[in-house]
């Protein structure tokens, strides 16, 4: 029989801040501009050339720190981290080593071990992927996001499963957008996700070797990334191989692991403090303006969409991490009595099936529409499936729904009205009528549709199926 495993995973989270200028220069930052326009001698690594800290970025950051329950060190410094490569000109990454911004914080039920600022390298451009480059198997390097300002994120080895990894990141996602410090766009690499993964005995406490996963650009793929590798140190253990520390790539087409480069002796990176820079030390004023920055978080959001609104933990969760959502769905709460469940279920289905991704803020049906229009459905004014067609209408064109149900004939069927189609329905169809009266329950759908048909979906499916028993005594 095969031994059991447990999976200790802990996560690395590089967050770009969306500031006007870069880290350590007054080059604006960009994204899809033209190679090497955003470039200075600070930047570039020119000798001589001194650095200064952006500080915008250190408020972010004390922002982050605070969001995620750190301790806020009253001194913290920068450190040249020094190793070769063609995407850092200056020959080392000023970052935080020893001393970083924040520690011991807490999100949802991992820990954070550390906080800290840092400057991104520069993007390099393979096989053409500029545009600009004839030879396929040439390279060449965009200095435009070099020194772009990043937060990285070190969690504890406090996750134990590729589903919990995916679901953590996507509150601490939610969290960052909602603190407004970045556009967490992981497309564009603005979050990009290390994983460290190892695997030990089911009960044993010591920790397994681990591997790294580099640069999960999605949750999904976070997800499969993990996954495999778990499996595939699993495999070696039961082999009664050795699991080698290494660093891993995921190539998301095939579900392979391919291994980087190994890191079986750790890498001298030989850090020493940066001496260009003062350290930063927080001062009061500095403490209370990202506090009072702080927003109401997606964790505890959703906690009071659950506990003050009735709402179940999966719609309550959506809306709080995609806080669009939730800032659209509030709105629409406090513009009419729409009952708040049944209003988050027209968010969440009904209106999300149509807008996709996209920020319903920026599309024409207002908040306030889609309240009325909700209203009208529980008014019992309008029925259900023609609320939908409503919907649709306000998406595509705007408008008011009370507007558009009454230019097209939508409004519910009055008393007598219905009453006098269901008696019409019956007289029709003497069959069905005795078949529910033997007991067959689902013969009560060919007169309920009859009714419908003739309604044109003016009426309420419940009411339909009440009057036709009560007519026929079924």
């Amino acid at each position: 029989m095969a031994e059991n495993y447990e999976p200790v995973i802990g996560l690395e989270i590089h967050c770009q801040l969306s500031t006007q200028t870069k880290m350590f220069c007054s080059c604006a930052l960009s994204f899809g501009d033209e190679p090497n326009t955003h470039t200075c001698p600070i930047c570039l690594g020119h000798p001589g050339s001194l650095p200064f800290t952006n500080a915008e970025a250190v408020h972010f950051a004390l922002m982050i720190g605070m969001a995620l329950e750190c301790e806020i060190a009253p001194r913290s410094i920068f450190h040249r981290k020094n190793y070769f490569y063609p995407d850092l000109p200056k020959g080392y990454q000023i970052s935080q080593y020893d001393i970083p911004l924040a520690t011991n914080g807490r999100l949802g039920d991992v820990r954070i071990h550390r906080v800290h600022l840092e400057e991104d390298a520069a993007k390099l451009l393979h096989g053409g992927s500029s545009g600009r480059i004839h030879d396929a198997g040439e390279s060449t390097v965009d200095f435009n996001r070099g020194g772009t300002p990043l937060v990285e994120i070190v969690t504890e080895p406090d996750i134990r499963s590729p589903a919990e990894a995916a679901e953590w990141g996507r509150l601490l996602r939610a969290t960052l957008k909602r603190l407004g410090v970045s556009d967490v766009n992981m497309d564009e690499g603005s979050l990009r996700i290390d994983a460290n993964v190892s695997v030990r005995p089911a009960g044993e406490t010591t920790l397994g070797t681990k591997a790294e996963l580099k640069n999960m650009n999605s949750f999904r793929f976070l997800e499969q990334g993990i996954t495999a590798e778990i499996a595939r140190q699993e495999s070696i253990l039961q082999r009664g191989g050795e699991v080698e520390q290494e660093t891993l790539h995921f190539d998301p087409q095939t579900r392979e692991l391919s291994s980087l480069r190994s890191k079986e002796y750790a890498h001298d990176y030989r850090y020493f403090p940066e001496p260009d820079l003062v350290p930063i030390v927080p001062t009061e004023q500095m403490l209370s303006r990202a506090r009072e920055a702080l927003p109401e978080l997606p964790a505890a959001r959703a906690q009071r969409f659950e506990s003050d609104l009735g709402l179940p933990e999966e719609t309550a969760k959506l809306l709080a991490f995609r806080s669009e959502l939730g800032d659209y769905f509030e709105a629409a709460l406090a513009a009419d009595s729409a009952d708040a469940r049944t209003l988050a279920n027209w968010v969440r289905n009904e209106l999300v099936q149509r807008l996709g991704d996209s920020d319903p803020a920026e599309s024409k049906i207002t908040p306030e529409a889609l309240a009325r229009l909700v209203g009208m459905v529980e008014a019992k004014s309008v029925s259900q499936s023609n609320a939908k067609e409503v919907l649709a209408v306000l998406v595509d064109e705007g408008g008011d729904p009370a507007q558009i149900v009454e230019e097209r004939g939508m409004s519910m069927a009055g008393d007598d009205e219905l009453e006098s189609i269901v008696s019409r329905a019956i007289e029709a169809d003497p069959e069905a009528v005795e078949q529910i009266k033997a007991g067959n329950q689902k013969a009560i759908g060919a007169l309920m549709g009859a009714v419908m048909r003739e309604t044109k979906g003016r009426a309420d499916g419940k009411e339909v199926q009440r009057l036709i028993r009560e007519r026929i005594g079924g």
